[in-house]
């Protein structure tokens, strides 16, 4: 039984109310007492909202269940359905062309396109990761990784290889050949590189040549006699070229260049939804203490590596000598946005008058943006006042509205100037997606960021059309039409109304950290369709990734696209069935081995170990970065098969303990690891795992929480009595 506190209307686990008031407040100029009791006003008037907003999105699912029902045996028609969802109000009315206008934007955000992170915030190592990832290591990125064939004895060794090595070179070389150009000559052949007054020399031999274009020059470290660094930009990227006669490349360079640091992570998703597992009091203040660490600068974390304890910090900003004489400075970290929960969920930390506990979403609004406060003084992560909040899995301009308004009431109630919450939309709920434009508008003042999720937009697809018939394969999805047109539409729609040079754009996740090769041919693709902003599951990845902005300048191409309409609310309108499978046997159960196997690998660390994110081995032993949105897909898939006869209940479960056994061969070498095959009825995550399939079509939007959430408390529960 927790300790709880009781103020005005509400019941506050101590834990959680401790935090608050001596950590989270210390140094505002907000009373604990202020803070609770207008927290109490607050949330007793959102969370009869809350709900209302939760029976809207039932009605219109029933309502869209009961047509398909009736509509979707001969196929659909097109015409007939977008009357009827105009109809029950699922499309929203046109109400005109507008543009944002929000202000006080970092350029980050605004005008820099690069990659952005997304990071648990319960691990304190991996956030101080993602925040220190604003810079990184291209020889590393490219030597620790695939992105460098092990062809010709460049294989990566116990002791350092100087085949592969060179090779790592002559990637980069290349790279500063296509970013920063020489006027004459090639970065392969220079042997020296100087400063002087206040313009960078290169000398090739005797010769000496300079940049193409001189004003990439920045600036550079150490002094003119002793250069440390040199300081160059490409498409507002800001890379730095290591100079060290004693390092390892240097000293066997021509011109002593030791290393690449390239801009790479310009921005950081500290997350308290997804990727995390937080299901009470205990969770919550784990997540909020970090993050109000991560906002004061202070957060740190030990860990061992080879015998030895390390201690990992913020990383402070470089600062140089700019071309000019002056002092500058360049950002040492990512800026830092936070996602909060969406509005579904319930979180036992905090019960309303009612009995109710309190929606989560509405407490992640009001902790995380009282943990940033100190943030508006010192200016250590947004230069310009103002705090990101990323809001997700929102359905409809309604949602958004109320979003807004549990914003202007945080500010409020902490005393700052209005539209200091920026939101982040994220566009991966179906009902978001075909009203994007009215989305945006109800946050206009604002909105600093959308965001495509291909996989929960994937998983609601999957949910709302649960009654037209069997979905397509999962693996065929991203092929299927209103795939590309949905990727197509948010950028149009974004550009639309204003985001260029105010507001990101952003393209979802590269699923596979270890293969860096692939993601540099294929994830080129975001920033050419306009986004100026994609994720990546690493800071090497980020690193990597970078290259591609280098590539293209987003800016320039969004320049291109304003105006061009290329997608079509009907193709996104458009559901993924097969009217006449003609799936063999094998076919099937391969299908639900693949999604059985997924959703296992992630099920059994979140419910046994608390991990919501983390690399897990697919079917092919192909690590991949899971997270719940993976799981929504693969569950609401199995479930749609079952539901239209593609398989039976005996064969899934089945290849649920086939796929148990697989797993638990996977994770043979973890020590925290139970195995599930052992004991499939007494196994708390392999049940849940059964939950999600079975009981799929019953969850609200095709959303796993409300399983993961009870089974996870029913473990914590287990473990405590045990």
């Amino acid at each position: 039984m927790m300790n709880v506190i009781n103020h005005g209307g509400l019941t506050v686990a101590k834990e959680l109310y401790d935090l608050v008031n001596d950590e989270i407040l210390v140094d505002s100029n907000i009373a604990p007492d202020h803070f609770w009791s207008g927290f109490d006003k607050a949330i007793h008037t959102l969370a009869p909202k809350n709900k209302i907003l939760l029976d809207a999105r039932r009605k219109l699912q029933k309502q869209i269940d009961m047509w398909l029902q009736t509509n979707s045996a001969g196929g659909i028609d097109a015409l007939a359905y977008e009357a009827f969802l105009i109809e029950i109000g699922y499309l929203c009315p046109d109400k005109g062309d507008f543009e944002i206008s929000t202000k006080n934007v970092d350029p980050e955000i605004a005008t820099v396109a690069g990659p952005q992170l997304v990071v648990p915030i319960t691990n304190a190592r991996y956030a101080l990761n993602a925040a220190n990832a604003r810079w990184g290591s291209l020889y590393d990125a490219l030597y620790g990784t695939d992105a460098i064939s092990d062809e010709g004895g460049a294989e990566k060794t116990s002791s350092y290889n100087p085949v592969r090595g060179a090779k790592v070179i002559a990637f980069a070389r290349d790279f500063l050949n296509q970013s920063v150009p020489l006027a004459s000559g090639s970065w392969v052949e220079v042997t020296k590189v100087s400063v002087v007054t206040g313009s960078l020399h290169i000398e090739i031999g005797s010769a000496t040549t300079s940049l193409a274009n001189a004003n990439q020059f920045v600036g550079y470290t150490g002094t003119v006699d002793k250069l440390d660094s040199i300081i160059l930009v490409k498409n507002r990227l800001h890379l730095e070229i290591v100079i060290d006669a004693e390092g390892i490349n240097g000293a066997k360079d021509d011109a002593n260049i030791n290393d690449v640091m390239v801009e790479s992570a310009l921005t950081s998703i500290i997350d308290l939804e997804d990727s995390i597992a937080a299901v009470d009091a205990e969770d919550k203040v784990m997540a909020y203490r970090n993050w109000s660490q991560i906002m004061r600068g202070t957060l740190s974390a030990s860990f061992d590596k080879n015998g030895e304890t390390l201690t990992r910090t913020l990383n402070s900003n470089k600062s140089y000598v700019a071309a000019d004489g002056s002092e500058g400075l360049l950002h040492g970290r990512a800026l830092m946005l936070v996602r909060n929960v969406g509005h579904l969920m319930t979180n036992p930390a905090i019960h309303l008058s009612n009995g109710d506990e309190i929606p989560e979403g509405i407490l992640d609004a009001f902790i995380s943006v009282a943990a940033a406060l100190p943030d508006l003084k010192s200016k250590f992560n947004s230069t310009v006042g103002s705090i990101y909040v990323v809001k997700p899995k929102m359905h409809g301009p309604e949602e958004v509205t109320f979003a807004v308004e549990t914003f202007d009431l945080v500010e409020q109630l902490l005393s700052l100037p209005k539209n200091s919450i920026k939101i982040g939309i994220m566009d991966e709920e179906r009902r978001t997606t075909v009203n994007l434009k009215e989305c945006i508008r109800a946050a206009k003042e604002r909105v600093a960021f959308i965001n495509t999720g291909f996989l929960d937009r994937t998983g609601d697809e999957i949910h709302t059309s649960m009654q037209a018939g069997a979905m397509i394969r999962k693996a065929d999805m991203k092929a299927a039409n209103w795939i590309s047109a949905y990727e197509d539409w948010n950028v149009d729609v974004g550009l639309a109304c204003g985001f260029s040079g105010k507001a990101q754009i952003g393209k979802g996740m590269w699923a596979m950290p270890d293969l860096m090769a692939d993601m540099i041919v294929q994830k080129i693709v975001h920033p050419k369709a306009g986004a100026n902003c994609a994720w990546v599951p690493s800071p090497t990845a980020a690193t990597l990734h970078a290259l591609h902005y280098h590539k293209i300048d987003v800016a320039k191409k969004q320049a291109e696209l304003i105006g061009k309409a290329r997608a079509k609310r009907s193709d996104i309108l458009s559901i993924p069935v097969v009217n006449h499978p003609n799936w063999s046997a094998n076919d099937v159960r391969a299908e639900l081995q693949n999604n059985a196997q997924g959703i296992l690998g992630y099920v059994v660390r979140w419910i046994d170990q608390g991990v919501g994110c983390s690399k897990v081995p697919d079917i092919h032993n192909v690590g991949l970065m899971e997270d719940r949105a993976t799981l929504r897909i693969s569950s609401q898939h199995i479930a749609n098969w079952l539901h239209h006869d593609i398989c039976d209940a005996n064969l899934v479960m089945d290849v649920m303990k086939e796929m148990a056994t697989v797993v638990d061969e996977q994770n043979a070498n973890d020590p925290l690891y139970t195995p599930m095959a052992k004991n499939f009825d007494g196994s708390i995550a392999f049940q849940a795992a059964l939950d999600l399939v079975f009981k799929g079509i019953e969850q609200p939007s095709g959303y796993t929480e409300p399983i993961l959430h009870a089974r996870r408390l029913e473990k914590k529960a287990k473990d405590r009595a045990n």
